[in-house]
């Protein structure tokens, strides 16, 4: 079972290199959401990210796409989306948000495990 969990985690999960990457292609399919409280997003985000809190995130992605794209400003992204990138600060519960876009069938969606603490200190903030 352990084996089935690992490689779970590791096709789920994107590195700093890979999100970087994405974030530098003029990419308007790539929709990053930053599931942190209110409190650590006002402290600094990932440019070009949107703020869905980690206990709503199955709510938000429920949304249908007129009442998504009202409430968030960006078009709710298709279950097919290849470019779903979930973060936090540290990685728990990017992952958590992750496995939970996944139960509602964005089977493609990512944690960026390293989440804003690596962001932060790679980009020198």
């Amino acid at each position: 079972m352990k084996l089935a969990v690992n490689h779970l985690s590791t096709d789920k999960d994107i590195s700093y290199s890979d999100l970087k990457a994405l974030l530098t292609k003029s990419n308007k399919g790539l929709l990053v959401v930053d599931v942190r409280t209110k409190e650590e997003v006002d402290r600094g985000h990932i440019p070009g990210s949107i703020h869905i809190p980690v206990d709503t995130v199955e709510s938000a992605l429920a949304l249908d796409p007129v009442e998504f794209q009202a409430k968030y400003g960006v078009p709710k992204p298709p279950l097919d989306t290849p470019e779903l990138v979930f973060h936090c600060q540290m990685g728990r519960r990017g992952g958590v948000a992750t496995d939970k876009a996944r139960g509602l069938g964005f089977q493609k969606a990512v944690n960026y495990a390293g989440g804003y603490q690596e962001w932060s200190e790679k980009e020198g903030k």
